[in-house]
Formats: C-alpha cells, sequence, structure tokens
C-alpha cells in the first residue's frame, strides 16, 4: 500500500532497502529512544525486511519505508501494527534518520498513516508508546492531536508513556 504526500512517498520495504533499514535502525540516536537489538551487518537488516514482509503479508502490521520523491533511499520507516483482535485499535510506530530531523517529514509521514489507519484500515483508536524523555516524539503526537493516556503502561517498559487518538465520528 503506497501512499504519496507534497514531499514524501511511503513504500514497501525490500531486499533493495538493506543499507537503508541497516543506516536507520543502526542509528544510535534513534536507537536512543528504541528498545531493541539493533542490526549489526546486512544480513542483520535482510532479516528484518523478510519479517516485515511475511508481517505485513499475514496482515499483522502495514509497514512503510519513507523517502523523498525524488529519491529512492529510505529515510526513516511507519508503521501501523499491534492490531486487537477486532483490528480496531492499532499501535503507530516510527523512526526518522537524525539528519531529517525538524523538517516536519515525520509530521507529514504520520498525517497520511493516521488518515490511512482511521479512513482505509477503519480503526477506531491508534496508540503511540514513547518515551517520557523523547521530547521530539511527545511533541509530534501532541501536534497531531493525541491524548496522553496518564493511567496507561506499557507492561515491561516504565521509561514509556501512552498517547491515544481516537478516529472523528
Amino acid at each position: 500500500m503506497k501512499i504519496e504526500t507534497q514531499r514524501l512517498v511511503l513504500k514497501e520495504i525490500n531486499e533493495s532497502h538493506v543499507e537503508d533499514i541497516l543506516k536507520i535502525r543502526g542509528n544510535p540516536i534513534t536507537n536512543k529512544f528504541v528498545e531493541r537489538v539493533s542490526p549489526k551487518t546486512n544480513y542483520d537488516a535482510l532479516e528484518f525486511i523478510l519479517t516485515i514482509k511475511r508481517k505485513t503479508e499475514s496482515k499483522e502490521t502495514v509497514y512503510w519505508g519513507i523517502s523523498y520523491k525524488d529519491e529512492p533511499n529510505l529515510i526513516g520507516t511507519i508503521c501501523l501494527g499491534k492490531f486487537t483482535e477486532d483490528r480496531k485499535e492499532g499501535e503507530v510506530g516510527y523512526e526518522l534518520l537524525p539528519d531529517y530531523h525538524r523538517k516536519g517529514i515525520m509530521s507529514e509521514a504520520l498525517a497520511a498513516v493516521l488518515d490511512c489507519g482511521f479512513n482505509t484500515l477503519n480503526l477506531q483508536e491508534i496508540l503511540a508508546f514513547t518515551k517520557k524523555s523523547n521530547e521530539n516524539s511527545k511533541g509530534l503526537l501532541l501536534k497531531h492531536h493525541f491524548v496522553l493516556q496518564e493511567g496507561r503502561i506499557d507492561e515491561g517498559f516504565p521509561e514509556n508513556i501512552v498517547f491515544s487518538l481516537k478516529k472523528n465520528v
């Protein structure tokens, strides 16, 4: 499911993006706010891509690589996943190479993905989890009208806070 915005293309990630995924997911600044094992080699990045492809085919997730319209390289990723059984609720996740921060790129990508989540996938609520110390992510979510869920916790991740956005009906 490809999405175009004013400046960006959100597209399927495939085997040709191994080096981009290694660069994005292996970046120490990007990983500062994420709990995961970062890929160390092209093989690790390829393994991740194949996992994403499998999860996309089985409709467990919808995952996009973010690039400028006129450039083939990915500069970030954004996804919807962790759907509830009734597929009314899902979670958004995103990451962007530091060189592209503060340029409105993730805001543009997020707006398109929220539209897809609510209007194409018919989600009723989208959640986002971020570290308490991730000011950029918190600002992005608030800008897009997400609401901090004071009482909600992210099991096993006490440093995370939970935001929610409900579909306008």
